[in-house]
Formats: C-alpha cells, structure tokens, sequence
C-alpha cells in the first residue's frame, strides 16, 4: 500500500507532567473514538509521569456508531483488507509518535481494550515492528489474520499483561488462555488477570494495572 493511501488519525494526548520517563499509547474498543481513554491517562499514571496518547481508528463501518480498526467477519479473525489498512495507519502513527516525543520504542507501553487490546498486541508483537517495552491487552487477543503472524523471538524483553473476564460474552475467554499460551511459549514475561466479570474493564483491576505500568515503565535512572 503507497504510503499516501495510509489514513493519517487523529488522536488526544496527556503530556507528562516534567520530562517524560516513557509513553503510554492506548487504543480504543469498537464503535468508540479517541476520547474513550484519555480519563486513563491519570488513573494508570497518577504520577504523571508519562506521556500518554490515545489515536482513534481510522475506519468507519455502515450501521456501527464510533471508530473501528477493523470489520469483524468473525471474532477472533478480522478482515485482512481493513486490519491491513489499520496496522500500516498504527505503523505510521507510532513511528511518528516515537520521533516528535524523542521516547524509544524500549520506553513504550502499547495498550488498549477490546478491538483495541487486539491492535496492540499486532502492533507489538508482530514481525518488523520495534520491540517495545510492554503490551496491555484488556479483553482482547492475539488475532489470525492472513499476512500477521506474530514474531516473539526478538520480543523477549516485551512485557505482557493480559486481563480478561470469564464470563466475557463477547470475546470468550478462550482467547485469554490462547493469547497466554502464546505468550508464555515465547518466553516473554506474562501477567494474567482474571474477574468474574463481562465485557469491560474491572475496577479491582486498576492497582495491579497502575502497579505493571509503573514497573515497565519505571523512572528514568
């Protein structure tokens, strides 16, 4: 795909609160917009101590309200066309993020949840992407997509957490325990999260959440 016909997208953004000692990047869920997230920005870094960004997704979808980084034939598989257009779109966005900021990929945490939790974890898992220091997928998984398979051999530094509901009826949980077993075969570092909850993002969650992020993104020395 020429890079003219990559969609440029728009996005909110919460400054550190001195010098940056990392970025946090966090991609929305289904039908929602870059201003789904932004009010985590204080709640997984009370501190303030990171530069945290929220893009919105490029694609709009007939009949669905919001922003969708992909159409979704299937759960579990996207569209190859549109998850194609949406990761060239992240690859730009990122790479452009880590160049204005002057934060390293090594200090970034790729977060999101839902359709956004996915988008994470292929931006930072898969193959000729910059290895970053963490992933936070939230009530998400790994996709199978044709032309993304991902590639954790050179990701051993990468940090994931994954948090997922059991009764989850939209994502069944299956594909937190496919996305650990993964991730665990690869020999990354792996926390798991589980609540007797649905489709969201559990309160009780949120210590453990801020506690990952402080320590994959620990301050500068």
């Amino acid at each position: 795909m020429p890079t003219t016909d990559i969609p440029e997208l728009v996005f909110r953004e919460r400054p550190a609160a001195g010098q940056a000692d990392g970025l946090l990047v966090l991609h929305h869920g289904r039908g929602s917009d870059e201003n789904d997230l932004i009010g985590l920005a204080d709640v997984l870094d009370p501190e303030r101590r990171l530069h945290v960004v929220t893009p919105g997704a490029p694609l709009q979808v007939p009949g669905w309200p919001g922003k969708h980084w992909y159409v979704v034939p299937r759960v579990g598989y996207p569209d190859p066309d549109t998850f194609r257009t949406s990761f060239l779109a992240l690859s730009a966005f990122h790479d452009a993020l880590w160049e204005r900021t002057g934060i390293a990929p090594s200090r970034t945490v790729l977060g999101g949840f839902s359709m956004g939790s996915v988008m994470s974890h292929a931006l930072g898992l898969g193959p000729g992407r910059p290895v970053v220091a963490g992933v936070l997928g939230l009530s998400g998984f790994v996709p199978t997509v044709e032309g993304w398979t991902p590639d954790l051999a050179p990701r051993t530094a990468t940090r994931v957490l994954n948090a997922h509901g059991r009764r989850d009826p939209v994502i069944g949980y299956e594909f937190a325990e496919r996305a650990r077993a993964l991730v665990r075969e690869g020999g990354l570092d792996l926390t798991a999260l589980d609540f007797d909850g649905g489709h969201q993002i559990a309160p009780q969650h949120v210590p453990a959440l801020a506690g990952w992020v402080a320590e994959t993104l620990p301050p500068r020395a």
